[in-house]
């Protein structure tokens, strides 16, 4: 199944519109670490329940969604808000009484279910998470809603850095950021395309070319500059993003 981007969006501290990260992607440089975006669009009562990094992802959510009818939407995350994980953990290992909204809002499809209820939007939700391939688990998900007839599908993908103790597990993610994009079915010759290969255990290794880039933002990168083709080895798999000319 082929789709389109019909509208993307994406946040990071300094970078809040599509020119900036346009600039940013073909020339990224170092971005700060600290920053909250306004998250101006959701009810106040509810916003103030939020962390740093869902009202990272709900801004990109609002911002891609926009006036669109509601859609189906896919929240990806490798970590999640990992960071209230350990302060809960934490205070279970001090014997401290646990915060019930905090224990709620740490599983994976709490940025979803606040989205849904604040939108008052009774569409599917879904929190996915599939390590180093989450950007491909989502959009193959959405491409296979899309198939279904689903006319729009919204994917969500948003991390940011693991916190202490486990940040010597992955340094891949240096910055808080998410981006969203809302997708359509296409036959077009600019559709894009996503296939998956098994690489043979006695196949010789290709190396890739050293980025900068987390995977996701590459696959952002791919998806709003127009190129034809780009390749992602995860393991054994080799993931192919494709437009067809």
């Amino acid at each position: 199944m082929g789709f389109s981007v019909q509208r993307w969006a994406a946040w990071a501290p300094g970078l809040v519109n599509p020119a900036s990260w346009e600039t940013w992607l073909a020339t990224p440089h170092p971005l700060p670490a600290d920053g909250t975006p306004a998250l101006s669009a959701m009810p106040a009562m509810m916003r103030r329940r939020v962390d740093r990094l869902g009202r990272i992802a709900l801004q990109t959510a609002y911002d891609a969604h926009v006036d669109a009818p509601d859609a189906p939407v896919l929240f990806a995350s490798r970590y999640g808000d990992l960071a209230r994980s350990v302060e809960l953990l934490t205070q279970l290992a001090r014997s401290e009484p646990l915060s019930p909204t905090s224990f709620s809002l740490s599983v994976h499809n709490a940025i979803g279910a606040l989205y849904s209820i604040a939108r008052g939007d009774t569409s599917s939700y879904s929190a996915i998470a599939a390590g180093e391939e989450t950007v491909e688990a989502a959009f193959t998900e959405a491409c296979g809603l899309l198939s279904d007839g689903v006319p729009r599908v919204m994917v969500v993908v948003y991390d940011e850095p693991v916190p202490t103790p486990w940040e010597h597990f992955s340094r891949d993610v240096a910055f808080p950021h998410a981006w969203a994009c809302l997708l359509s079915a296409s036959t077009g010759p600019d559709a894009i395309h996503l296939g998956c290969a098994t690489t043979p255990s006695d196949a010789p290794v290709t190396r890739q070319e050293p980025d900068a880039l987390p995977a996701d933002l590459r696959a952002l990168r791919f998806l709003v500059s127009g190129a034809s083709r780009w390749e992602h080895a995860a393991g054994a798999r080799r993931w192919r993003w494709e437009r067809h000319a």
